[in-house]
């Protein structure tokens, strides 16, 4: 009876640290923190991550009904907020039994008295916009801790001019803030272009397809789509090109060698042939592409892996960190690496995106043929070939005129002030013609007019670590426009994205906010795009976002309905 009582003692205490490992979240004090909405029941979650093991994360942490609790490591900015988690469904109705987020928090505003410097890695990714795009088509908000602001902001172009003498041009503008309060809020956009680089004038490529084809991959159309998106991607590559094929399941194996354009037809046939089998073994996979991609390496060529998988580990090494720390290895040596996300009810975004930040690469995710299109053909140059790695931004705001600045987004990119200049300390990469946008609310001094801050840009030569640069450019009063319909439709556009975003990751900054203003503005904007099809697809994303925030829907309770992709 004593030996019973004791197992039964020693199981409720292994079941409560399960759930405080697997429900762990901070909640970082800011300006505001006295009138955050749920502070005293978000302190009752307070505790430490442990390092979790992705195969009991699959298993334990569901999606559905009601409060879900996320493993939520601690935000790199020291005033970052964090917030419960509200449950939701997959874009089929459907219960999402193993979609994998993580919360960064939620920039707040910085007293520029107190510090003046804002300093983060620059991102490329736009797959956060893609998942919630999956999900409003699919009759559903996404969950909020999926919503990314800065891959809102960057899904669109802004067409900035391209640079003259140097890797990037930089570009500012300002107006008074739609959504903030008036006569107080100003919103500063800050554009980065890269120099574009011709098709015929980039670098030759080895190319290393690492594809998963576990049986998670046979949900719905993934590997389907995924088949789709590599023939774009093939069709599209020059004579002078070379691809090469790993396939993991239960094992990896390596498919066919790179291979040069003049076997195009064989490397399609062999893309079709795919089919799914056996778990999910993610780290011998890409320790199988690393192989290939090392030992036909190039040099003076762009040696990069495709990772095409829904991002979920259930085999081999599943820990995150052990997967992680080998990526960066590699590429430190040169080889990148892209992760394209594919699927939906199990998906792996945080694996994904990590593995996409380690690598040196871009993260993107594929929820149709149209979005293949973008990344594999109309964006191609720019995935393919780094023009400059390593890059971090340095706004320097002048207290004088600012009172206080809030960066919208990139909580996870967060870099240390002192780390600006250190060059050890890892920044982002920027691809061929990319376009980086950063957007910042500001409260100024009354009256205050005059130099506003510096924003500066530094980066390595892709070739050559040893060859840092830096350039800035001055902000000016002068470079506001006196009202927001004054300011330029990319300006607008931008405002429009960053405050969807902001609405649907339900920052505390937004509480006020309304999706019927940002739709009105949408609608204004888009045909001074000529009605461009991203830009009439987000006016559909809002109002379906819209109709969704007004109708209270239920989600279904059954676990076991399978997807339907």
């Amino acid at each position: 009876m004593r030996l019973l009582t004791a197992g039964v003692i020693v199981g409720f205490v292994i079941a409560g640290a399960i759930i405080i490992t697997i429900g762990c979240s901070t909640y970082e004090k800011s300006e505001n923190y006295a009138s955050m909405p749920n502070r005293v029941e978000h302190e009752k979650m307070v505790g430490t991550c442990a390092s979790v093991d992705l195969r009991k994360f699959s298993r334990s942490c569901k999606v559905s009904r009601g409060p879900v609790m996320s493993c939520a490591k601690k935000a790199k900015a020291d005033m970052s907020v964090q917030f419960p988690h509200g449950g939701t469904a997959n874009p089929n109705g459907e219960p999402a039994s193993g979609m994998f987020f993580e919360t960064y928090g939620v920039n707040p505003f910085i007293d520029a008295d107190e510090d003046h410097l804002s300093t983060f890695a620059i991102d490329v990714d736009t797959a956060a916009y893609a998942v919630a795009r999956r999900y409003l088509n699919g009759g559903h908000l996404p969950p909020k801790n999926a919503v990314r602001t800065e891959e809102f902001v960057n899904y669109f172009k802004y067409y900035y001019r391209p640079p003259v003498e140097y890797p990037f041009a930089i570009h500012v503008e300002g107006a008074p803030s739609k959504f903030g309060k008036k006569g107080i809020h100003k919103l500063l956009k800050i554009g980065i272009k890269g120099k574009d680089i011709g098709k015929e004038e980039r670098k030759d490529a080895v190319l290393t397809f690492v594809i998963d084809v576990s049986g998670s991959m046979n949900t719905g159309n993934r590997l389907g789509l995924v088949k789709q998106s590599l023939r774009l991607l093939v069709d599209r590559m020059r004579d002078g090109d070379r691809i090469g094929i790993v396939v993991y399941g239960t094992n990896a194996r390596t498919v066919t060698k790179p291979l040069p354009m003049g076997y195009r037809e064989a490397l399609l046939a062999t893309i079709d042939r795919l089919r799914a089998e056996g778990s999910t073994n993610a780290e011998q996979g890409l320790m199988y592409g690393y192989k290939m991609a090392r030992k036909f390496f190039r040099k003076g060529c762009i040696n990069r892996i495709i990772l095409c998988s829904d991002g979920v580990a259930n085999n081999g090494a599943t820990r995150a960190e052990t997967i992680l720390k080998r990526v960066k290895e590699y590429a430190r040596g040169g080889i990148y690496l892209s992760a394209i996300g594919f699927g939906m009810s199990n998906y792996n975004d945080v694996l994904m995106e990590k593995l996409a930040d380690r690598g040196n690469g871009n993260y993107a995710y594929v929820d149709t043929l149209d979005e293949a299109k973008r990344v594999f053909v109309e964006n191609l140059t720019g995935t393919l070939q780094v023009i400059a790695k390593d890059v971090k931004i340095q706004v320097d705001f002048n207290p004088e005129v600012v009172r206080s600045y809030r960066l919208l987004g990139y909580e996870n990119r967060d870099v240390a002030d002192r780390d600006f200049r250190n060059d050890q300390v890892d920044g982002g990469e920027v691809g061929a013609g990319h376009m980086v946008t950063a957007l910042y609310e500001l409260k100024m001094h009354n009256g205050a007019e005059g130099k506003i801050g510096t924003v500066h840009v530094r980066y390595k030569d892709p070739d050559n670590n040893d060859a840092v640069s830096e350039v800035k450019r001055s902000i000016d009063s002068s470079a506001f426009a006196a009202t927001f319909e004054e300011a330029s439709q990319s300006f607008r556009l931008a405002a429009a994205a960053a405050e969807f975003s902001e609405i649907l990751r339900e920052s505390y900054w937004a509480k006020g906010s309304d999706l019927g203003a940002v739709l009105a503005l949408a609608k204004s904007v888009a045909p001074e795009f000529d009605n461009d099809k991203d830009v009439l697809e987000f006016v559909e994303l809002v109002a379906n976002a819209k109709k969704l925030k007004g109708a209270k829907i239920e989600l279904p309770d059954n676990d076991d309905i399978a997807e339907n992709e």
